[in-house]
Order: structure tokens, then sequence, then C-alpha cells
């Protein structure tokens, strides 16, 4: 029995939560799976339709970007996920979509504002939005450079990656990452609808002002904070 079944079927079900979700058409996004004990992760084959994907055709890469085991050329964003892994010493799964809102936000270059309560339960700040990358990081490995272009926004923020578990790359899509598969596709779902509840409040509202300080504090400490007193 192979050592990587576990995260092979653990990417393999996040995967198939993306067309659920509504988050991907046709073949627009992927999920990876990693097991630090192994040092590798497991990621969609690039692609490939998700009706023919298998747990068995999840393609297994170390956190260099080479490929350990499988037939097929893992997802073009292999390179990416390879470069967060090998950085962020405490996320078990990463996802990208080029979900609708999301990447409408980031094709407009803007950071999605902190508007209500629903963003403040998930981030306590806007969700950031690289800028593009330029020319020569563009023109070199794209898909590695696109992992720096990540974590340098995240720097320049003043943010960790355990702070916000989501951002927009300018011009691209969105990435999110989690402690889990599971957790990295939730986060995705939710920023697809922040990113959509922020949309539809600047149509009605162009004005609308940003959520204050004192609603962020309570909505994000009732569910993650010391006393939090959200859900069983």
């Amino acid at each position: 029995m192979s050592k990587y079944l576990a995260i092979q079927q653990s990417a393999y079900d996040a995967n198939m939560q993306l067309p659920k979700l509504g988050l991907v058409l046709f073949t627009f996004g992927n999920v990876s799976a990693a097991d630090r004990s192994l040092g590798v992760f497991a990621i969609k084959p690039s692609g490939v339709p998700y009706e023919d994907l298998s747990p068995d055709k999840m393609v297994i890469v170390d956190f260099e970007g080479k490929t350990v085991q499988g037939d097929l050329r893992p997802s073009s964003d292999t390179q990416t996920h390879a470069v967060l892994y090998k950085h962020w010493a405490n996320i078990g799964g990463i996802v990208h979509t080029h979900s609708t809102y999301a990447t409408a936000w980031a094709q407009s270059q803007r950071c999605i504002p902190i508007f209500g309560t629903t963003h403040a339960d998930h981030n306590t700040v806007d969700i950031p939005c690289a800028p593009p990358m330029n020319d020569e990081m563009i023109k070199g490995n794209y898909e590695y450079e696109t992992g720096f272009q990540i974590m340098n926004e995240l720097k320049d923020k003043g943010l960790s990656y355990e702070d916000i578990e989501m951002i927009l790359v300018g011009n691209h899509a969105p990435f999110t990452w989690g402690k889990t598969p599971e957790k990295a596709v939730y986060n995705s779902a939710v920023l697809e609808c922040i990113a959509q509840m922020a949309l539809l409040t600047e149509q009605i509202n162009p004005k609308a002002p940003k959520l204050k300080d004192a609603l962020i504090k309570k909505h994000f400490e009732r569910k993650h904070g010391p006393d939090s007193y959200y859900g069983q």
C-alpha cells in the first residue's frame, strides 16, 4: 500500500468540493494536501476534468516542486504551492481558483474592504491584493515567483500567513490556505462570498463606510478569541 494514499485521498476529496461549491469552471482550479512528515504534497493533475479525477491520479510532489510519484503532469500552479509549503511550516492545504467575484477584485487590483460582520468573522483586515509582478519575474519562473509575490505582499502589509489565510494576486486570482485542505477549501468559499458581498455593497452605496473597530473586534473574537463562544 502506498504511503501517499492518505494525502491523495485528501487532495481528491478537497478538489471535488470546488465544482460543488461553484468555485471553478472546467479545470480552472486546484487543491493540494501536504504531509509534513514525508515532505511532500498531493496535487491535482494539470488540465484533467474534475469528473475524470480519482485519488490515484493525484500527483505527489516534494517541497522543491519535483514530482515524486505520478504519471500525469501536476497542476501548472505546482511551483507556487511548493514555495508556500516550503516557507510556511504550519499549513497543510492550499487552494487556487478563478472564482468569479474574488477574481474580479484581483483583476481590479483592489483589496477587498472589510465592510461587514461576515468578513470580520474570519478576518480583521481587508483581504490583501498583491500587485502584479514585475516583467522580470513574469519572464522568469512565473509560478515559482507567484509564491514570493504572495509572501512579499503579506510581509509588506505586516501580516503573517497565520493572521490571514487568503489573498488576491493582482490581475490573476485568489489563493487560500489552511492547516488542512478542508480548511483551505472553506477559506476559498468564504473569500468568494465576501468578495460578492463587497461588490454588492459598493454598488448599493459607493460611499459605504468600513466596519467600525468595535464590531470587527467583537465578531472576530467571539469566534476566535480566548473567550470565544460561537458554536459547540
